[in-house]
């Protein structure tokens, strides 16, 4: 289900169900000349499609800190400050809380192999998800909400799950260890655009001065990509709690 497109019947059955609802997030950046420079939010994207009858699919969020660190922005590379996109991280995520909505997923791929540390995206969602927790809990419980004797149970209910801090995760679609190739524009992104998003591939752009992070790109295939989204798909539905 796509949010923009539920009527609020529809809206409040999905969060009284317990549905995840879903932001994908995105950078646009240069992945050489054979791939779309939306290729980090056309993964998350395109795999969501698969699953999307299960879960409410959030509008996208596509202009992320991608850094120059690939490519200048003449490459079509999009650079947002981290500074820049907190207020409004912040700003959406109270606003789906304020909702009522309490089982809130992002969903990113972008520079996810340093996920456990945190790169300048994920960790401005991540960020803006427990301060926008705080700013709710105080505004709705007071000032000292955490001390107050109406807290005393406070980590009987954490163990038990009740957890307001558990309202909104971030997670990569493919988890440090997951067997199919982590790379950058290389035969693990190409193979999963060949899988998901063939339209958006020219194979032929692929030529000898094409840079070392593409050399192996040749090697993808629609089939290998397919591979790599069911195990994504399988990740997915073990993080959002999906049979």
């Amino acid at each position: 289900m796509r949010f923009e497109r539920m009527r609020p019947a529809e809206i409040r059955a999905a969060v009284a169900a317990g549905l995840p609802f879903v932001l994908p997030i995105g950078v646009q950046e240069y992945h050489g000349e054979h791939l779309p420079v939306g290729m980090d939010l056309l993964a998350v994207t395109e795999v969501l499609e698969r699953i999307e009858p299960e879960i409410v699919i959030l509008p996208p969020f596509a202009w992320g800190a991608a850094s120059f660190a690939v490519a200048s922005p003449e490459s079509g590379t999009v650079h947002v400050a981290a500074e820049a996109i907190l207020p409004f991280a912040q700003a959406l995520f109270a606003g789906l809380i304020a909702a009522g909505i309490r089982n809130i997923r992002g969903l990113i791929h972008h520079q996810t192999e340093n996920f456990a540390q945190g790169m300048p995206t994920d960790l401005t969602f991540r960020l803006a998800a427990r301060n926008a927790v705080f700013a709710h809990l105080e505004a709705t419980k007071g000032r000292g909400w955490w001390g107050s004797p109406d807290s005393a149970d406070y980590y009987a209910g954490h163990a038990a799950g009740d957890n307001p801090f558990n309202w909104i995760s971030i997670h990569p679609i493919m988890p440090a260890g997951l067997a199919y190739p982590f790379d950058h524009a290389g035969q693990g992104e190409t193979g999963l655009m060949l899988a998901l998003a063939p339209e958006t591939v020219d194979m032929t752009a692929l030529g000898p001065d094409a840079p070392w992070y593409v050399a192996d790109a040749g090697q993808a295939t629609a089939e290998k990509g397919e591979a790599g989204v069911q195990l994504i798909l399988a990740h997915l539905r073990g993080v959002l709690g999906l049979a």
